[in-house]
Parts: C-alpha cells; sequence; structure tokens
C-alpha cells in the first residue's frame, strides 16, 4: 500500500512540476476550460432555485364540465357519482343552467343580450376542483382526468381551468433537457481543450518518455503524472468556474428582487449546496482525467 501511495504521490508531484514549467499557458486553459463549465454550472443554480418553488405550488386545478343542453335535469344531477369515480377526492358542485344565467348577468351585464335571445343559452354544468395536486409535476395527470370525464355519458365538454400548472411542469421538463444538452457540448468541448494541452505537453517532454522507456518505465508510470495534470485541470477550472457563477448572483439578484416585488415575493437565487458543489468539482476532474486518458494514450502509441 506504501507503494501504491509513493507511487501516486511522485506522479502528482511531476505533475505540478510540468504546471510550474508553463504557468501561464496552464492558467489560460484553466480560463478556457471554466468558461466552458461556467454555462451549465449557472443553469443548474437556476434549476437548482427554480425547483423547490415549483414543488411547493399547492394549486387546486379547477375542470368546467359543460353538459349536452337537452339533457334531462333529473339525468344531469345524477352524473355527479359517475365524474367523482374519475376524480378522487374532488369537490364536485353542480350548477344549474338558471344560476349559471344569473352569475354571468352579475358579472357581465349581458341581460339585454339575453333578452334578445328568448331563451336560455347556458347547459347544466359542474364545477370539479381538484385537490390531489400539490405540485406541477404531479398535475400532469390533469389530462387524463378530463379525458375520463369527456367519456362520461351526457358530457358536452370538458374545459381545464388550471392547465397553466401543466404548462410550467413542461416548461421546467424542456429546461431541464435544454440544460443536459449543454452539459453535454460543454463537457465535450472541456475534454477536448484537456485532450489537446495533454498532447501538446506529451511532444514537449518527448526526449524525456523516450529515455524513461530505455531505463524500463511502463507505460502506466508515464501516463500516471499526465492524469494527474488532466484532473487538476478540471478540478481548478471547476472551481474558477463556481466562484464566477457565485460572485455573478449578486448583482442578478439585485435585477430579480425589482421584479419579485410586483409579485410581492422575495425570491432571490442562492449557490449551490456544498454537496453539490462537491459533485460538480469531481465532475470537472473527471473531464479533465478523462480528456488526459485519451490523450496521452494516443500519443504513447505514435511514439512507440
Amino acid at each position: 500500500m506504501s507503494i501504491w501511495f509513493r507511487q501516486h504521490g511522485f506522479a502528482l508531484g511531476a505533475a505540478l512540476v510540468h504546471v510550474r514549467r508553463a504557468p501561464g499557458s496552464f492558467l489560460f486553459n484553466i480560463l478556457v476550460v471554466a468558461i466552458a463549465l461556467a454555462l451549465p454550472f449557472a443553469g443548474l443554480t437556476v434549476l437548482d432555485n427554480v425547483r423547490p418553488v415549483s414543488e411547493q405550488l399547492s394549486v387546486d386545478p379547477e375542470l368546467s364540465v359543460f353538459l349536452k343542453p337537452d339533457l334531462p335535469r333529473e339525468h344531469a344531477q345524477g352524473l355527479a357519482g359517475a365524474l367523482r369515480a374519475a376524480a378522487h377526492d374532488a369537490r364536485i358542485i353542480f350548477v344549474p343552467r338558471e344560476q349559471a344565467l344569473e352569475d354571468l348577468q352579475e358579472k357581465n351585464g349581458v341581460a339585454g343580450v339575453v333578452d334578445t335571445l328568448g331563451a336560455n343559452p347556458l347547459p347544466d354544468s359542474y364545477i370539479v376542483r381538484l385537490n390531489a395536486f400539490q405540485g406541477a409535476a404531479q398535475a400532469a395527470d390533469i389530462d387524463d382526468i378530463a379525458d375520463q370525464m369527456r367519456a362520461v355519458p351526457g358530457v358536452e365538454s370538458v374545459q381545464v381551468d388550471s392547465a397553466w400548472v401543466k404548462r410550467l411542469s413542461a416548461l421546467l421538463g424542456v429546461l431541464r433537457m435544454g440544460l443536459l444538452l449543454l452539459a453535454a457540448t460543454l463537457g465535450t468541448v472541456v475534454i477536448a481543450v484537456v485532450f489537446n494541452t495533454i498532447r501538446l505537453q506529451v511532444l514537449t517532454q518527448r526526449e524525456e518518455i523516450l529515455v524513461s522507456r530505455l531505463i524500463g518505465a511502463t507505460d502506466t508510470y508515464i501516463q500516471r503524472p499526465f492524469y494527474y495534470t488532466g484532473a487538476l485541470l478540471g478540478l481548478c477550472a471547476g472551481g474558477v468556474a463556481l466562484g464566477a457563477v457565485a460572485l455573478s448572483l449578486r448583482p442578478l439578484n439585485g435585477a430579480i428582487a425589482e421584479f419579485a416585488r410586483l409579485y410581492a415575493s422575495e425570491f432571490q437565487l442562492a449557490p449551490l449546496q456544498p454537496l453539490a458543489m462537491g459533485l460538480l468539482l469531481a465532475l470537472s476532474a473527471g473531464l479533465g482525467l478523462v480528456g488526459a486518458a485519451l490523450s496521452v494514450r494516443r500519443q504513447l502509441k505514435r511514439l512507440s
């Protein structure tokens, strides 16, 4: 075990020596990789802040069930059981056509228009208030409930009055997918930058590598310092990216505060939790390690 630690300690020391030989180039590569990582890190920070807000939305989606105009009143009142079977734990309110007309006249003042029609054009209806949705993600089930109610005999149409909840859930899903594609694209960029950096280092140390092989050094021994260089590059770039995102939150929160006040809200963007930051740093180091491994193995094969 001590030999393993000694080998990796030597490899880490060699990697640091490589960095000290060309600090300007290493810092420039950190900046390039950090810019690529900052975009997905910022998007993840925004989604992490928005997700709890969307999950805490406690809404009661409402459906308006309009019955067929020629449906007898007794039959109309008997549909409550069928509607309740489609929507469990729902509050169902029967609205006679006479009451609907009175409400319409009070709200919109269209009594004169109704008088010209000579008859009440409104059908009997039900108001179905669902209370089983405690977040935007669960609202996707509202369409299934509406379809079941449309299939009930005597129902003319069903109108979903809280479809915005489902739209919000769909929008968050699109944002997550877009962030995933962006992260995959920029992750490839990170690997490419590290790949090129390590390639140049191998070419610079070509003579040293050839001499090491002559005295019996294995490819694993030669590759190990380059692995650490790539991991260090990814780790440092991840730290710079997280720091840049954290610093950008202060001016951004100033603009958000003005907008949030219009809606009587105190919403603010907060940095990621330490565990999430640690995982992102590990991911950054892993991308650097992958780029270094791909590059050094390819270059050593060419030197064989």
